[in-house]
């Protein structure tokens, strides 16, 4: 469901050993996907009788989606979802009346080289259905994922850790960066960083930050700060010195 970024690439993952469909309700983004059958309404896929579907929608629609394409699915059909987010999702997935299995790919079309994933994770959440976790877990060994297996709140509290300090250190440095005529190389890696993640969708952005988790994490991005700054307003050479002994011990050990 959906033939966004991540939608076009399961289906362009999948399609070669698998019967794939892809439904999309917006028929100008059916133009990019290719061996597969390309569904604009419910009818087409219920005759397509899938036996898994996995939703890859903008993380605003997750729900609603599965809950429009319900009616028309097999019984027995496994439902899937790769959200980077999985606000009530585990209430739904209980009530839903169908196997399920959730996972989050934890790289993006953004920054990742889809063709070269041996350093990227993903996450398959625990809580799911058995043969859905083992498709999914076979997909990403082939892949060269590394594979985490977490429940829907470990998961939770690893995307307010993974992606929330980037995200909110991201958005600190487009806050007070101004144009430079002649930037530096790290200048021009941070701007390509702030770029990339501020085109991602405003509600990925909020839901992320929304987590509950979130705010510890970024409590302590103002702790430090607090601490550097007191340690650049009182030009405290041995308070520095510490300082990034501390801070290089986190990155390289």
């Amino acid at each position: 469901m959906g033939a966004g970024k991540m939608g076009s690439f399961f289906i362009d993952l999948l399609s070669f050993d698998h019967e794939v469909a892809v439904f999309e309700k917006d028929a100008k983004r059916l133009r990019f996907t290719y061996n597969c059958q390309r569904f604009t309404s419910l009818e087409e896929v219920r005759g397509f009788e899938p036996q898994l579907v996995i939703n890859a929608v903008t993380v605003k629609y997750t729900l609603p989606a599965f809950e429009e394409v319900l009616p028309v699915l097999p019984q027995d059909c496994i439902i899937s979802d790769i959200a980077s987010v999985k606000t009530n999702l585990k209430e739904f997935y209980e009530q839903a009346g169908h196997p399920y299995v959730s996972t989050h790919p934890m790289f993006g079309p953004t920054f990742a080289n889809l063709n070269q994933l041996s350093e990227e994770n993903a996450i398959i959440i625990s809580e799911g259905d058995y043969m859905g976790r083992i498709f999914f877990k076979d997909l990403y060994q082939k892949l060269g994922l590394n594979i985490y297996e977490y429940t829907f709140e470990e998961h939770d509290k690893t995307v307010a850790y993974s992606l929330s300090i980037p995200f909110v250190s991201t958005f600190v440095f487009a806050a007070v960066m101004h144009h430079q005529d002649a930037p530096g190389t790290t200048f021009k890696r941070h701007m390509k960083i702030a770029r990339g993640v501020l085109s991602e969708d405003d509600y990925l952005l909020q839901e992320v930050l929304f987590n509950p988790y979130t705010h510890d994490q970024v409590s302590q991005i103002r702790d430090e700060l607090k601490e550097l700054l007191a340690i650049i307003d009182n030009k405290d050479a041995d308070g520095m010195k510490a300082y990034l002994t501390k801070i290089r011990k986190n990155v390289f050990e």
